[in-house]
């Protein structure tokens, strides 16, 4: 299913666009929905790496006392 949008796209940009249009043979329209889902993809990529950064620090403390249980441990069974 497909949605008609209307936007406004800098003369420089549309024209670069138009450009490279004629190189690549493809239509505009399909062209566009590339570069959002391109965009959209990086955008979930990065939003995604904030949140695992987010968690790891949340977790790091818990970690590092794990940790140094196992090394207690391993002392005694020395």
């Amino acid at each position: 299913m497909s949605k008609s949008v209307s936007l406004k796209i800098k003369d420089e940009i549309l024209k670069e666009t138009e450009e490279i249009l004629k190189k690549i043979d493809i239509p505009r329209n399909s062209y566009i929905n590339h570069a959002i889902a391109y965009y959209n993809e990086l955008n979930r990529k990065k939003s995604l790496a904030k949140i695992l950064n987010r968690e790891s620090k949340l977790v790091s403390k818990e970690s590092k006392k794990v940790l140094e249980e196992f090394e207690f441990i391993e002392k005694d069974l020395l």
